[in-house]
């Protein structure tokens, strides 16, 4: 199968959804990170952290693919371009499953990101696909205005216990995003996030995700 994971801003995926990646990348799956945002190419900035994103990913033997949309500008983007450009990369990209970023997410990138990607995978454009996912990332997800449209409620969990060290390792390569515990972004807190999501489950890491539409 081809898992295309969604991230608004490169490093995303690692946090939301890493371990699974590596895990399903391990079984034979093909893995692509969809990178929604990367601001002016010209930039240092944005291509160190695109050189962080492919070296995360070649870590765990997944693809990369950037959209190049502008960073912090996807609400300047007018809705039939955004959602075209999120039509256009999913129809070549081709997925049997899609993880997305949850709606509810303080950054308006991945709420525009959400809206964008379930417009383009509506069921009449793509009546293969087998599953859309939300995932949860950490300094987005839980600092949102708290209410019933914003909360994370996860109802699948993947058992990501053989892939921890994976997912760390692989969030070291975006260095330039690290931040020192007790920051959300920072090594101490994404383990402690697993060990508690996997103590959901009686597992000892896993992550969390909402399950959007799934056909079987």
């Amino acid at each position: 199968m081809r898992v295309v994971i969604i991230a608004p801003h490169n490093d995303d995926e690692i946090l939301g959804a890493g371990g699974t990646m590596a895990k399903l990348a391990g079984i034979g799956h093909e893995v692509i990170v969809c990178e929604v945002t990367a601001g002016d190419i010209d930039d240092e900035m944005v291509q160190l952290q695109k050189e962080e994103a492919i070296a995360s990913h070649e870590l765990m033997g997944v693809k990369t693919h950037f959209m190049d949309l502008p960073v912090v500008g996807l609400r300047e983007l007018a809705t039939k371009e955004l959602n075209g450009a999120f039509q256009k990369h999913l129809l070549e990209l081709g997925p049997d499953i899609v993880f997305i970023p949850h709606k509810g997410d303080m950054h308006i990138d991945h709420r525009m990101t959400a809206e964008a990607a379930m417009v383009a995978l509506r069921p009449v454009t793509f009546p293969n696909l087998k599953a859309v996912y939300a995932y949860e990332t950490l300094s987005e997800t839980g600092w949102n205005t708290p209410s019933v449209d914003n909360a994370f409620i996860p109802n699948m969990f993947v058992d990501i216990t053989g892939q921890i060290d994976i997912k760390l390792e692989a969030m070291k390569r975006h260095a330039s995003q690290l931040c020192d515990w007790p920051h959300p972004r920072s090594l101490e807190t994404i383990k402690a996030l697993a060990m508690h999501r996997g103590n959901t489950v009686c597992r000892k890491y896993a992550e969390a995700f909402m399950v959007i539409r799934e056909i079987r």
